[in-house]
């Protein structure tokens, strides 16, 4: 508890920003640091503990290359505080400061207090005929998220941190609550929690399956969106940050959400404890936009700071907000300062929290100039140069909401990137319900790693991340039984959501009793799991699609913090989880499976052969009559073939010719033929809609 605060504050560093507790010359304190480049002063205001009270304010100084600063003695960490921006409240230049509004540090490490919308929290008078451009007087402090100066952190999770290459990696997209939460063996008061993830029942599932790394939705400090509060809905997913240093403490236990270190610290044990068990955690992060929305939005933190600097503002009209993600506003990505603000928090992810790499939502943002996505845009140059971060994963989304914003293949350097493209030819081949339908040459195409995307500057062929489901859409039970979205749950008339997108119920909408149909899902489901884990590239299987779990035909499922989105372990596919496993064990197993260099650069060569055993020719490929084939895949020129992959996407059987054998079988993705050895001269009749592995006999 503050007993006395100093009179005033003392010079202070411009570096690093947000509040650091340090000794300075002697003294402890707290220094602290806040860019704004057109603000006229900046004020640091200190609240007790509850953060309900202000007990003192201090004139920052500076600036000094934007920066203003200050160190205040005999305080540290425990502190509460909050800033005010003074400057000119001019959006037709773009300016909004409002010194009323007390705004959240953009740094800060822990936050206190609990959000709700409310009209003071706007820097503009709601209802007011000038709208946006009008100027609100109501101080909002009392409500105000504030923070927290943080304790110095000892040690870092990725002391023991695995380092799997990217030849190697199976990402597993998994949301931390939705996990867990219905697990019977979990503890119910771990359940839904970071602790929960790392529970050893999670991570025996984990290892169990073969996965190496997890790529965690959302765990940025996020707030729901304004429609969404006012339906009484959340943001489950967690795509709208405004803590970019903070573990959102709605996934913690129960017991530690209200104390903000209790969160870090349960946070940091969870990736301790994956790494124990040889699994990285890949963080999705948010670096394209923020909560604060358009210019119709609130006065929250980076907008009240400097919205000139922070955002990207429409060029005739600087009043409003450039819209290139679909939320309303766009960081801007090209100004230095938040450049360094995404760099610095990228780098606190890895440095104090052990995080093991990310996936950057709507990365083309990250690249945008003044003349559209530039793949040498400074902030790749900056982020590919930075040594502690080339220690981890990069993974982009790569299109976003604006112009030009489709840009699969034209990541730079090292980045993986999300391929859609293969998840739509590998549904539209098994699923044959696509017009026109996707024939053998596009499947061949994305099973070997798009090179027709990705192969170009020194990319390899582990720069596709090949997926055929994610949290955003169906889940692969889905797309074998719903024609339709049935999205009714989230509030917006079934509006929301994709339209369109591939999918099948093989007659009946939902569920149903027809033993037939359940049995063609159950294969072409399996066929497809199959498909994405064999294929060259780096596979990424979404969490719940190995127990068969279903999310109700509901495929924008951002609002649903229920059963709808909890895994159903309850129901749980055993058989298909023992695919899965096979599956991964054969990838690991298996060289060819997951080559490094792409076919015919390096020793391994593959070749593709029709149903008749003959190798495929030009005519073959645009056979559009014709949709089964095989590929096998050989280790040299010269080598004699070792693996064989059978295709068939049809409903019915089919004999394949097996050239270049003899062979043995070793698995059938139907289930419906045992591992075997195979004789010689005869052909093999295919089980339908299957995928089946032979490997060569000596």
């Amino acid at each position: 508890m503050l007993v006395r605060l100093p009179d005033k504050l003392l010079p202070g560093r411009h570096e690093p920003l947000g509040a650091t507790a340090r000794l300075e010359q002697g003294a402890a304190g707290v220094n602290f640091a806040v860019f704004s480049e057109y603000a006229t002063a900046v004020e640091l205001c200190l609240f007790d503990t509850e953060g309900q009270r202000e007990l003192r304010r201090y004139r920052l100084q500076g600036p000094v290359d934007g920066v203003f600063s200050g160190f205040l003695p005999g305080v540290g960490p425990g502190l509460v505080y909050g800033l005010r921006a003074h400057g000119p409240y001019a959006p037709e230049q773009g300016h909004r400061f409002n010194p009323h509004k007390l705004l959240l540090d953009p740094y800060a490490r822990e936050i206190v207090g609990h959000f709700g919308w409310r009209a003071e929290h706007h820097g503009y008078e709601l209802g007011h005929p000038d709208g946006p451009r009008s100027f609100d007087t109501r101080d909002n402090a009392a409500q105000a998220l504030k923070a927290r100066v943080a304790a110095p952190l000892a040690g870092s999770p990725r002391a023991t941190a695995p380092r799997i290459p990217a030849d190697e990696l199976v990402l597993y997209e998994v949301h931390v609550k939705g996990f867990s939460m219905q697990h019977p063996d979990i503890p119910a008061e771990l359940r839904g929690s970071y602790a929960g993830l790392a529970h050893p029942a999670a991570i025996a599932h984990f290892k169990s399956l073969g996965v190496t790394t997890l790529s965690l939705l959302p765990v940025q400090y996020c707030i729901p969106e304004p429609h969404l509060a006012d339906k009484g809905l959340p943001n489950y997913w967690g795509y709208n940050t405004l803590g970019f240093f903070c573990p959102d403490p709605r996934l913690a236990q129960p017991a530690h959400r209200d104390d903000p270190a209790a969160v870090t610290a349960e946070f940091r044990q969870m990736v301790a404890d994956l790494h124990a068990a040889g699994l990285e955690v890949v963080l999705d992060v948010v670096y394209n936009h923020t909560p604060e929305g358009n210019e119709f939005g609130p006065t929250l933190s980076l907008r009240g700071l400097d919205n000139a600097s922070y955002y990207r503002l429409v060029a005739d009209d600087r009043s409003r907000s450039e819209n290139l993600t679909g939320c309303g506003n766009t960081l801007n990505c090209q100004h230095p300062r938040v450049t360094q603000f995404v760099l610095d928090s990228l780098r606190y992810w890895v440095a104090e929290m052990g995080v093991d790499g990310f996936r950057f939502d709507l990365a083309p943002v990250l690249g945008r100039t003044a003349h559209g996505y530039d793949p040498q845009a400074a902030f790749f140059t900056a982020l590919r140069q930075d040594p502690l971060l080339a220690q981890v994963h990069l993974i982009a989304e790569p299109w976003d909401a604006g112009y030009d914003g489709y840009q699969v293949g034209r990541f730079p350097g090292r980045f993986l990137e999300w391929n859609d493209k293969f998840r739509d030819a590998v549904r539209g081949y098994w699923l044959r319900s696509s017009d026109p339908g996707v024939g053998r040459g596009e499947l061949a195409r994305r099973f070997t790693a798009s090179s027709d995307l990705f192969h170009h500057g020194q990319r390899p062929p582990a720069a596709s991340v090949n997926f055929v489901s994610v949290h955003d859409g169906w889940v692969l039970a889905d797309v074998v039984s719903y024609r339709q979205k049935h999205n009714h749950a989230n509030g917006e008339d079934n509006r929301d959501g994709r339209d369109g997108e591939l999918s099948g119920n093989f007659g009946v909408e939902g569920p149903t009793e027809d033993a037939s149909i359940n049995a063609a899902r159950r294969r072409v489901r399996r066929a497809m799991l199959a498909t994405l884990l064999l294929a060259q590239g780096t596979p990424m299987l979404c969490a719940g699609d190995e127990i068969g779990n279903s999310q109700q035909g509901n495929n924008n499922a951002y609002c649903q913090d229920n059963a709808t989105t909890w895994l159903g372990w309850d129901e749980a596919e055993a058989d298909t989880q023992a695919l899965v496993t096979r599956l991964l064990e054969l990838r690991r197993q298996q060289p060819l499976l997951r080559q490094p260099q792409w076919f015919g650069e390096g020793e391994a060569r593959i070749a593709w052969f029709t149903p008749t055993g003959h190798e495929m020719q030009q005519q073959d490929w645009h056979d559009a009559g014709n949709a089964a084939f095989s590929a096998q895949l050989r280790e040299s020129a010269t080598a004699a073939p070792r693996l064989m992959l059978i295709f068939n996407p049809e409903a019915q059987t089919l004999p394949f010719t097996l050239a270049n054998g003899p062979w043995e079988l070793l698995l059938d993705s139907s289930d419906e033929l045992a591992p075997q050895p195979l004789p010689p001269a005869t052909p093999l009749i295919v089980p339908a809609q299957s995928l089946l592995v032979l490997l060569r006999r000596s």
